[in-house]
């Protein structure tokens, strides 16, 4: 929903390394659903609430990061599953501590659950929200709550 006299709420979603692989990747842990279904499911839900959105995938960590860098810009959340950069990329999470917008991590299968070196996020402390373990409708979570950040002045 757009206010008379600003933009309208508009986020960027970040997919990280091996991403681009879902739906054939390990489907016991991360579903058979693919990114390009994610990403459609996403939009639509988006445009439900009057918000735009946009995608980027990437299997490196340097353009992950010149796209956070640039997204204030643009965009007023992002949304970012990292992948494996989560539990080691410093430069990862200081890329999201330097950004003043909110920043909410996801992850589709529970990282808690899971080996123990994925028990660690270097992202989550300084990320605004964490959503992990719901699958894809994950995403949709961290929409509604990065919404309600963005909205609500929540940061």
């Amino acid at each position: 929903m757009e206010v008379k006299g600003e933009r309208p709420v508009k986020i960027l979603v970040i997919n990280g390394p091996n991403l681009n692989l879902l739906g054939s990747r390990e489907p016991e842990k991360y579903g058979s659903h693919t990114l390009s279904q994610i990403n459609a499911v996403v939009t639509d839900f988006c445009c439900s609430e009057g918000v735009a959105v946009e995608f980027f995938q990437s299997n490196h960590e340097g353009e992950i990061i010149d796209s956070i860098h640039s997204a204030p810009a643009g965009f007023q959340g992002i949304i970012i599953n990292p992948g494996a950069l989560t539990h080691y990329s410093y430069s990862l999470r200081d890329a999201v501590a330097a950004v003043e917008i909110p920043v909410v991590e996801i992850h589709i299968s529970n990282i808690f659950a899971r080996e123990e070196f994925r028990h660690h996020s270097v992202v989550s402390p300084v990320a605004a929200g964490h959503v992990s373990g719901f699958g894809p409708n994950g995403y949709m979570i961290a929409v509604r709550g990065l919404l309600d950040m963005i909205r609500g002045g929540r940061q």
